[in-house]
């Protein structure tokens, strides 16, 4: 089950990439921003009529639930959109924020008491090289400026604090219940945003429905849901370290539908990617204190 949804959770945000490049030609950030959400709002009510949802029992659980929401889908979406909608190279960004599992293996070993093991460090090092290889050919340094480079930063600290944010303060929420208020949440703070800075302007394409309909369904719902249901059972490091292994996935893709030939410096580190969070992930159990399996 775990392997299943943690391959399941890199071939979705891998994919994910290619359908935010496509949206984002037709919609300014917040605004497509403010389109997905709405639209997720409403994909999740017949979930909500229909299913039985454990809501948050008192204002505290609601509040863990919506800052770590804000977090990984406001605040990380909105900058990481925003960077390259202000002219960042696809592989600055891409580098950039694949650096956040090596923020969260420092953070979880301080705050999470993670103990890791100099192998898994390593792992994490290696992993992070190696996304620089496979991103290598589409980093330009020239294209990066305060702005977009403030964006991207703001974009990696806010999925680091929201990995560990959900896993310390919202460990046992019910995740049909989790999604909803999220996405209600983001959508409230997004919407004004984009009204305000972009005057919710956008070209209607079918490319553009496409696109929004694939990531709320397969990225930000189910996708979501599997991360938080795989840092519910596993150690944040090592889950958050499948991070690296997204723009691998985005390279074989645009390979099938591009007919893009990966460079040898490309599949080199494809391979050390993967050997990268090989080592980070692999134990003989992958379970934590939290994990009731």
């Amino acid at each position: 089950m775990k392997v299943l949804l943690a391959w399941y959770f890199v071939a979705v945000w891998g994919a994910g990439y290619v359908a935010t490049k496509i949206g984002l030609q037709y919609a300014p950030p917040f605004t497509f921003l403010t389109l997905r959400f709405a639209f997720g709002i409403v994909c999740l009510l017949p979930m909500v009529l229909f299913l039985h949802i454990q809501w948050p029992k008192n204002f505290s659980e609601f509040k863990h639930l919506a800052i770590a929401g804000l977090l990984m889908h406001a605040v990380q979406l909105g900058g990481s959109h925003y960077a390259q909608y202000l002219g960042m190279s696809a592989g600055v960004a891409a580098l950039i924020i694949s650096s956040q599992p090596l923020f969260t293996a420092f953070l979880a070993s301080r705050f999470l008491n993670e103990r890791l093991r100099p192998r898994q460090w390593l792992g994490v090092a290696i992993g992070l090289l190696g996304v620089g290889m496979v991103v290598w050919h589409k980093v330009d340094v020239h294209e990066v400026t305060g702005a977009n480079l403030a964006a991207s930063l703001v974009a990696v600290a806010a999925v680091t604090a929201a990995t560990l944010y959900q896993k310390a303060f919202s460990p046992r929420a019910d995740l049909k219940a989790a999604t909803v208020v999220q996405f209600a949440v983001s959508l409230v703070v997004l919407a004004p945003l984009a009204l305000a800075v972009e005057h919710f302007d956008f070209r209607f394409s079918y490319e553009l429905l496409f696109s929004i309909a694939f990531l709320v369904v397969f990225a930000s719902i189910l996708g979501v849901m599997a991360l938080w249901w795989l840092l519910r059972h596993g150690e944040a490091t090592r889950v958050t370290s499948m991070m690296y292994l997204p723009p691998v996935f985005a390279v074989v893709l645009e390979l099938a539908l591009f007919g893009l030939v990966p460079s040898g410096l490309m599949l080199a580190g494809i391979a050390i990617t993967c050997a990268g969070v090989a080592m980070t992930v692999w134990t003989p159990r992958w379970n934590s204190s939290t994990s009731s399996s």
